[in-house]
């Protein structure tokens, strides 16, 4: 599984996060506490929103612990929103194309999770898109279809309710095909303006998200695992939860979908 980290609020250097805490993203690269597995060297990236509207974004397939260029980036880039992500591949090869944030117009998204059977799912879920979107699928990971997908289905919308429509149409195409309906998706993404995560896995059984505030409260950040052992500061966030990150602070609500067969796993005899 991969690790990110997330931040919503007075502008900050990238570093607070990536590089300078004791447990920071670049320590999780190759030693995560809290995933299935410790080292995540398949890549990293990330996408910060600065003066303009689309984010500015730095990928590579190196490991995390051994770019010296994303210490560097991460030291001298102030942003009062940004994503970063190293990955750990479940599908996709190492390439850059492959590496979190995907980034679609002023939209950046980010991924922990899968979905099972993803190779009898992919072509019918890539039928779904409209040629602009179809021809923006640059990567054949599930992160980024599902990316795509939801801005298919009105992320500029609506946010979440794209979201939760877009995994409960995984959910049900998985049943109509006879295969095991089973999404895990703990993501974060942000329009450069809301920074938004969702916790949901139809097994009840989703990737680990966490919520602090930086700062004096000027801030927020969602991460994968904590960045430190001060596990009081620490928010865990329940599975089958969304988190919404405005200028008024942080909010979490309820998440679902609206599936025939919400929050099991199913498959068709």
């Amino acid at each position: 599984m991969c690790r990110w980290a997330a931040y919503k609020g007075q502008p900050i250097f990238l570093e607070e996060l990536v590089s300078s805490p004791a447990h920071s993203l670049i320590e999780q690269s190759h030693c995560a506490t809290r995933a299935k597995t410790a080292t995540n060297g398949d890549g990293f990236g990330i996408a910060w929103y600065g003066e303009r509207e689309e984010p500015g974004r730095y990928r590579d397939i190196l490991p995390a612990w051994s770019d010296c260029n994303l210490k560097s980036i991460a030291r001298q880039i102030r942003s009062p929103l940004f994503l970063a992500h190293v990955r750990a591949a479940t599908g996709g090869g190492t390439r850059r194309d492959n590496c979190h944030p995907f980034v679609h117009g002023r939209w950046s998204f980010m991924h922990n999770g899968q979905i099972a059977g993803f190779e009898h799912l992919r072509r019918p879920l890539e039928n779904m898109l409209d040629d602009d979107l179809y021809r923006a699928r640059t990567g054949t990971t599930d992160s980024e279809l599902i990316f795509l997908l939801a801005c298919q289905f009105g992320l500029d919308r609506d946010p979440l309710a794209a979201i939760s429509e877009t995994l409960s149409f995984i959910e049900r195409l998985a049943l109509h095909l006879g295969r095991e309906a089973l999404v895990k998706f703990t993501a974060a993404f942000s329009n450069g303006q809301t920074l938004y995560a969702v916790r949901y896995a139809t097994d009840w059984n989703a990737p680990t998200l966490y919520a602090a505030p930086v700062g004096q409260g000027s801030g927020y950040c969602l991460v994968s695992e904590p960045l430190n052992d001060e596990d009081s500061t620490w928010l865990e966030i329940p599975d089958g939860s969304a988190v919404i990150i405005g200028d008024n602070g942080i909010d979490v609500k309820l998440f679902s979908t609206d599936t025939e067969h919400p929050r099991t796993i199913s498959k068709r005899a």
